[in-house]
């Protein structure tokens, strides 16, 4: 069974002048402010679509990281994903950087590397930006 999830933007005036809110409205976990500059500049206690973007990369790794590693009878004791998402005003996303750092016992990191990448690969977000370099630092704690 598919499910959806929804996020909702108000933004009032133009690109550079405005600024906005973006809601997540399936979860109503909260509401946030967005502006260019947050996106192009400082982020100044906004977000920026790349933020949330990241937000969903790291999240959906660690899910497809754990999975891969559990149905490989090593199951990990923590997971602990970084996306850094990289943005040029004018070119778009031009790149995403995960750092993951794990705790599986009895896995020797030859075995660990692989299913990093295989994470990679097959982490839904991972595939839906695939138009992008996606890079990957994968090391055992």
């Amino acid at each position: 069974m598919a499910t959806v999830r929804k996020a909702t933007t108000h933004w009032k005036g133009s690109l550079m002048e405005g600024d906005g809110t973006v809601t997540l409205e399936s979860s109503g976990v909260g509401t946030y402010d967005v502006s260019w500059p947050s996106r192009a500049e400082q982020a100044n206690g906004k977000t920026s679509p790349e933020e949330l973007i990241a937000a969903a990369h790291s999240s959906c790794y660690s899910m497809a990281l754990s999975h891969g590693l559990a149905q490989a009878g090593t199951p990990p004791q923590q997971v602990d994903t970084s996306a850094e998402v990289t943005f040029k005003p004018g070119t778009g996303i031009t790149g995403i950087h995960l750092t993951v750092r794990a705790v599986v016992p009895g896995l020797e990191a030859d075995a660990f590397a692989e299913a990093a990448e295989t994470a990679k690969k097959n982490c839904p977000v991972s595939q839906a930006l695939a138009a992008v370099e996606i890079t990957l630092d994968a090391a055992l704690a």
